[in-house]
């Protein structure tokens, strides 16, 4: 099993995490709650499968004393051997090394790549997708910053999706749809009925709480301007606009979609906290040459990630070779399948990793 010694120490701190949120003063302090709420549910499956795993062993035991008098429990002394080894492998994955952020909520970016219009229209669509799935999970979405096209579709837009409940990880799922998204189809606007492809990127980051990264304020250059919409006219006569600027490292975080300056600035620190703990944690990754690391979750963010094929009602995902034939309810937020591929080829290649140590 991998890593077994793992195993007692994460169940004492099941215990510790346990008895703590039954102190009714850590409920006090919201933030120490939910922050427990959150490792209580990473830790509840190590404890379910270990128990479960201990119960099966003495039925085993039991099975096998029966079977040695009476022949005709051997049947039931293999099917528990059987189920000890599922448990044995669901623990194994349950104690392989989780990914820090896993617990963390997303900022998610979509921009309108090549392709002009039909991009933009495509990115509205990848929009939807993602609102739609979250409505699906059940967690709550906010837009942070929305740049509209004439025709309805999306130059730019940001969004920050957070879970309602703490068992319920956001980017463990979402981190898997980083990357460049490309469309095939027949654009409303072409009258020859020809297939175009065109791109749109997106962006994954998680959430960074104020804790995560320290912002000194002399390090910002905060430039405020005019909001524009569709086909740059000015949509509001105030200055309400943010544009701030992470001077040590260029990082430029732009928004317009509060008419207030004051939400505007609010909205592009969250934004620049997730971008500046990406930069950070891929810095360190980087450093550690030694670590494992998955190709799911280290994939170039420039590489061609999925493609979405109107004329077949295709969705192809190119990392790991799914392929599904139901776009349409893709596109109304049904994702679940494809995400559940790309983590189990997440796991296989922890496993595989594991393995070779």
């Amino acid at each position: 099993m991998a890593e077994p010694g793992r195993l007692p120490e994460l169940l004492a701190e099941y215990a510790d995490v346990e008895q703590a949120l039954a102190d009714p003063a850590v409920h006090a302090d919201q933030s120490r709650a939910r922050t427990l709420g959150r490792r209580f549910a990473e830790l509840a499956p190590i404890k379910a499968a270990a128990s479960e795993l201990d119960t099966a062993r003495g039925d085993l035991a039991a099975a096998q004393e029966l079977a040695a008098e009476d022949p005709a429990f051997a049947a039931e002394a293999d099917d528990v051997a059987n189920r000890i080894t599922e448990l044995e492998q669901r623990l194994r994955e349950l104690l392989l090394p989780k990914d820090p952020n896993d617990s963390k909520d997303v900022i998610l970016e979509i921009k309108a790549g090549e392709g002009g219009d039909e991009s933009a229209l495509f990115a509205g669509d990848l929009l939807r997708m993602y609102l739609r799935y979250a409505e699906r999970r059940g967690w709550a979405t906010e837009t942070l910053d929305e740049e509209l096209t004439d025709l309805g579709g999306v130059k730019s837009a940001t969004i920050a999706v957070r879970a309602r409940k703490a068992d319920d990880a956001v980017w463990s799922r979402l981190k898997y749809e980083g990357g460049v998204h490309r469309v095939q189809r027949v654009p409303a606007t072409e009258s020859q009925g020809r297939i175009h492809t065109s791109a749109a990127g997106v962006l994954v980051l998680p959430e960074a709480e104020e804790v995560d990264i320290d912002i000194d304020p002399n390090d910002l250059r905060i430039d405020v301007f005019r909001s524009s919409g569709p086909g740059g006219q000015s949509v509001n006569t105030t200055d309400s606009a943010v544009r701030i600027t992470h001077i040590p490292t260029g990082t430029v975080v732009s928004m317009q979609n509060e008419k207030s300056q004051l939400q505007n600035r609010e909205a592009g620190l969250r934004v620049l906290r997730a971008r500046l703990l990406a930069a950070a944690q891929e810095e360190a990754a980087a450093a550690a040459a030694d670590a494992r690391r998955s190709q799911v979750r280290t994939v170039d963010r420039s590489e061609r990630v999925r493609t979405y094929n109107f004329p077949e009602n295709r969705i192809s995902d190119h990392r790991v070779g799914f392929k599904a034939y139901n776009l349409d309810q893709v596109l109304d937020g049904a994702l679940d399948d494809v995400i559940d591929a790309l983590a189990r080829a997440d796991v296989e290649a922890l496993l595989t990793g594991a393995d070779g140590q």
